[in-house]
């Protein structure tokens, strides 16, 4: 099969002819519908995190699986799954509480380890091992993932959009309902408008929040954050972005998401805050980014500082729940899609991507 192999920053993006085993056990193949280019993927392109190379890109996507391996019962070939980089293994103590996305096993040995949830690898070039990224390789025109990782969702939702589903659309809208709660009549700040700054923006305006200032340094994102649910926009290019949202709310805002992940954002974040406020931060960072606070304010002021990973969500559940918000019109996902790529373009889709006009890519194998 063909996929996008990773070596070295100094290197492109190549496409390869990779050998895929057949799936373990526990463990399903996929055919690939598409896969959406996210800034995860950028940071592994840029080289900003420590991962083992060389590896399939990729960990947004949607197929049909093809294959299970013995163990699986609950998908059969023919089944439309959505992707999830987090599948967690139902038996460490996170797991076993309900925590999906802190599941120990995709945390070290898929995410650090480069393989499957038992460590080891289905792909390679030559005879030679290839790592898979976050246990998914959705650059390609097939994966093997762990069974838990292919979410079974409605056969009559387009497979092409609903592959943003997996990581863009859960983690936004995730993070609005399960880390940070949002209430109905909250006032909401949301940092970066690229696909996961928007889906907060429509999260927030799905929990019923009262106004949702949508910040962010081009105006085409802003023209499309209104139509996803922002009530106010920021145009952090031409004015001082926490002078003008202060200057809306008087009190600031009872949460502020960076979608972005850089110490200016986190920073811009916690200065937008009124009492008792709650910054999020969702955007991920550069391995060794730093910020730094005053924690007085935190203490007199009541607020607080949370991470967000993936949303919080629990992918067996929230996913299918995604997808049918989508499918009846709640969710908006079509107008994040910025353009269709052969996966031949895997390169240039993220070179585009870095010079920040698009929103999500889809790479159609």
């Amino acid at each position: 099969m063909r996929a996008a192999v990773f070596t070295d920053p100094s290197r492109p993006v190549e496409i390869l002819d990779v050998q895929l085993a057949p799936p373990g056990p526990t463990e399903v193949k996929v055919a690939i519908a598409a896969a959406g280019v996210c800034h995860s993927d950028l940071h592994v392109r840029r080289g900003d995190w420590e991962l083992p190379l060389p590896l399939v890109m990729g960990h947004e996507g949607s197929g049909v699986v093809t294959e299970v391996g013995a163990s699986v019962t609950h998908l059969v070939p023919g089944d439309h799954v959505v992707l999830s980089w987090v599948a967690p293994c139902g038996k460490c103590r996170y797991c076993l509480k309900g925590l999906d996305v802190r599941c120990e096993v995709a945390a070290t040995t898929v995410a650090l380890g480069g393989g499957l949830n038992d460590g080891t690898t289905r792909l390679s070039v030559d005879g030679s091992p290839i790592h898979h990224y976050l246990g998914t390789s959705s650059f390609a025109e097939q994966a093997v993932v762990p069974a838990a990782g292919a979410i079974k969702v409605r056969s009559d939702a387009p497979l092409e959009a609903i592959s943003l589903v997996g990581c863009a659309v859960a983690t936004g809208v995730g993070a609005v309902r399960h880390t940070a709660g949002v209430p109905t009549g909250a006032t909401v700040a949301v940092v970066g408008c690229g696909g996961v700054g928007l889906s907060i923006v429509q999260g927030a305006r799905m929990a019923g929040a009262e106004r949702i200032v949508a910040i962010d340094v081009r105006s085409e994102k802003l023209s499309l954050a209104r139509t996803f649910g922002a009530t106010d926009v920021v145009d952090a290019s031409s004015t001082d972005a926490v002078a003008a949202v202060l200057d809306l709310l008087h009190e600031g805002v009872d949460f502020a998401f960076d979608a972005i992940g850089k110490s200016a954002t986190t920073g811009q974040c916690l200065a937008l805050l009124g009492l008792g406020g709650a910054a999020v931060v969702v955007g991920i960072p550069a391995a060794g980014v730093t910020a730094t606070f005053e924690p007085q304010v935190l203490v007199d002021r009541d607020q607080r500082i949370m991470g967000s990973n993936y949303g919080g969500i629990r992918p067996s559940i929230d996913i299918p729940w995604l997808v049918d918000q989508y499918m009846e019109g709640t969710l908006m996902i079509d107008e994040l899609i910025s353009a269709r790529r052969p996966l031949a373009d895997a390169e240039q889709a993220l070179l585009d991507l870095e010079g920040g006009a698009v929103l999500r890519q889809l790479l159609i194998p």
